[in-house]
């Protein structure tokens, strides 16, 4: 599957259409040129892979105290450190980021996530590498 985004729930953005018409496009361009027994050198990407997903700041009856902060919002992807604001309560105190090392959060403060409790994923930068490919008759 391909998720591209982030996008409201029921809303269609063109310039949302055209990324995913783009990465489907370079998946079959992909398989045409492997059945056409084209050869594929080794390469190395950068992923985000998945560490945990992360709450909002709940009070002992589950009532969310605090919100995604301003300088997180619409950073999807963005390296967040420790110290960097991460929440805001409704008092107007700043919760910071507390981590040992840098991760790049993800579908933050996405609406279609309240209801599962999560606030955004904490994901991690790693390589991967892929060998050689070709097709073998």
């Amino acid at each position: 599957g391909v998720e591209v985004g982030p996008q409201p729930q029921g809303v269609a953005r063109a310039d949302v259409l055209d990324k995913m018409r783009k990465i489907v496009k370079h998946g079959l361009d992909f398989v045409q040129l492997f059945n056409e027994g084209k050869e594929f050198p080794p390469c190395t990407i950068e992923v985000f892979k998945i560490m945990e997903k992360v709450d909002y700041p709940r009070n002992k009856n589950g009532e969310i105290t605090a919100i995604i902060h301003p300088k997180l919002q619409d950073q999807d992807w963005q390296p967040l450190k420790n110290g960097d604001p991460l929440f805001l309560t409704l008092a107007g105190e700043v919760i910071p980021y507390q981590g040992n090392c840098t991760v790049y959060p993800t579908f933050i403060n996405e609406a279609a996530y309240y209801e599962k409790k999560q606030a955004f994923v904490k994901t991690e930068k790693i390589k991967l590498t892929g060998k050689h490919l070709r097709l073998s008759v």
